[in-house]
């Protein structure tokens, strides 16, 4: 349980650095704690998006893996940052990726700070 928290901070923590840096990644809430609870139930969507379906979706692209040298792996981190986002829209969560470039680069930025966050938060049970 306690590795389920401390994931679901560092996707916050990602997502909220990639929000602050791109312009066509937004994020809006009434107050500053009503955008932190939103970072945080998105941060719980995209964590399931990542748990549940980019598993299939690698397996399915596997011989792409091989063909691009893992340069597959940009594109579908920016398909499950759209999925997230358009999930979030589905939920009536107030958060948006704009365009798929948008999410390549929003991709590439969460998944670098995700694996600094868990190379620097606690992860044992």
């Amino acid at each position: 349980m306690k590795n389920f928290v401390v994931k679901t901070i560092a996707n916050a923590g990602a997502l909220a650095v990639a929000v602050w840096l791109l312009d066509k990644i937004t994020l809006s809430g009434d107050s500053t704690g009503k955008e932190i609870g939103t970072l945080l139930l998105v941060a719980l969507v995209f964590g399931l998006v990542n748990f549940l379906v980019k598993p299939i979706v690698q397996v399915l692209t596997f011989p792409l893996f091989i063909l691009t040298l893992g340069l597959i792996t940009l594109v579908v981190n920016a398909l499950m940052l759209l999925l997230t986002s358009w999930l979030a829209d589905v939920l009536d969560l107030s958060f948006h990726v704009e365009g798929f470039w948008t999410a390549v680069l929003g991709g590439l930025i969460i998944s670098i700070v995700s694996w600094a966050l868990n190379v620097v938060l606690p992860d044992k049970d």
